[in-house]
């Protein structure tokens, strides 16, 4: 049946482990373990707790992280992240969806939050053929909350917001760009305004651009919770506005790039190569001497390695020479197994202008 636990044996009959079974979906197997075991309550509490204790260890000076990070934490379609009070959780299986009020109990016990949401309205599931929802699963969750990241304050929009009402995944490289930051910078995609307001503290100015207008309302109540006065938003589309930037002959002495997935899939790999390298080399173009690139890209298909050789290109065309300040990657609370290389997809390479 869709969504059942089965046990899985390879071509000789040894038995593989356990997983979660798809009717529908290119992954019909999902793996929970590498054990013949019963997935059940205490299965998912021991799991849990697990992952619990990990972002007790690396999560500080934030209430909002994530919880569990799908197979980076053994459970295999399920995203829990936490905003102080409030949990929101996606299922993004049939197997994990069979289970949703099992976990959000489990959560319950555990954490005692004053709300569970389930934000179901990820366009994976169609894939799963499971229906596009939102609802509490316990207790009452309110439209928005107030959060710490960093120390700083973010309103996290839990009901409509991206993904589950903020990207919790930079938050590691905030600070490490705000250690190398200076000067004028420019943060191309800001949307609700991360590493714009992170730079604001170290920065003279600071010019967060997106083209969305509802993610810089967002960024606009963000900046005025944390009363910062030397950072301005402005919608406009990024490609051009760096274009034009160059053309007028304006500098900065710090840029941002951390664009949405350029790559949805396999097959837009190298189309997404091109926009990456187009971007990175019309923020090159706008730095000067000394300047600190951020570059980023969340493409799960898009390897560390290709990202590096398309912004050594880019370099190259632009002729400006880069030192490597770090190469980095998502936040310790979205973990990544070694030998599961779908959960490492996030690349940031903070780069200095020689």
């Amino acid at each position: 049946m869709p969504g059942d636990v089965v046990f899985v044996a390879g071509p000789k009959g040894r038995m593989l482990g356990t997983a979660h079974y798809s009717s529908v979906s290119q992954i019909c197997l999902r793996l929970l373990s590498e054990h013949v075991e019963a997935v059940n309550e205490a299965f998912l509490r021991e799991r849990l707790i697990e992952a619990l204790r990990l972002r007790q260890r690396v999560v500080i000076g934030s209430d909002a992280y994530r919880l569990v990070h799908g197979e980076g934490d053994r459970l295999p379609g399920l995203i829990v992240d936490r905003y102080g009070d409030y949990l929101v959780i996606q299922t993004l299986d049939q197997g994990m969806d069979r289970m949703k009020g099992m976990i959000a109990a489990i959560l319950q016990e555990l954490i005692c939050p004053r709300g569970i949401l389930a934000r179901n309205d990820a366009p994976v599931r169609v894939r799963e053929n499971l229906p596009l929802e939102s609802g509490p699963l316990a207790g009452e969750v309110p439209e928005q909350t107030s959060v710490r990241i960093n120390g700083l304050v973010f309103y996290a929009d839990l009901l409509h917001g991206q993904k589950t009402g903020l990207f919790l995944d930079q938050r590691e490289n905030y600070l490490a760009a705000a250690r190398y930051a200076h000067g004028r910078a420019l943060d191309c995609f800001t949307s609700t305004g991360g590493f714009a307001m992170h730079l604001a503290g170290v920065c003279e100015s600071v010019e967060g651009v997106d083209s969305s207008e509802e993610a810089l309302r967002k960024a606009e109540l963000n900046c005025a919770a944390n009363s910062i006065s030397n950072l301005a938003f402005r919608r406009a589309d990024v490609f051009d506005l760096l274009y034009g930037y160059a053309t007028t002959g304006r500098k900065f002495q710090t840029v941002i790039l951390d664009p949405p997935a350029f790559a949805k899939s396999r097959s837009d790999v190298q189309s997404a190569l091109r926009g990456y390298k187009e971007i990175n080399l019309r923020a090159l173009r706008l730095l000067e001497k000394d300047g600190v690139l951020v570059t980023c890209s969340c493409s799960q298909h898009v390897s560390e390695s290709m990202f590096l050789e398309t912004v050594a290109s880019a370099s190259l065309d632009a002729g400006r020479q880069l030192r490597v300040l770090e190469r980095r990657t998502q936040s310790a609370d979205h973990p990544i197994l070694l030998t599961v290389p779908e959960t490492h997809y996030l690349k940031c390479l903070i780069l200095e202008v020689l």
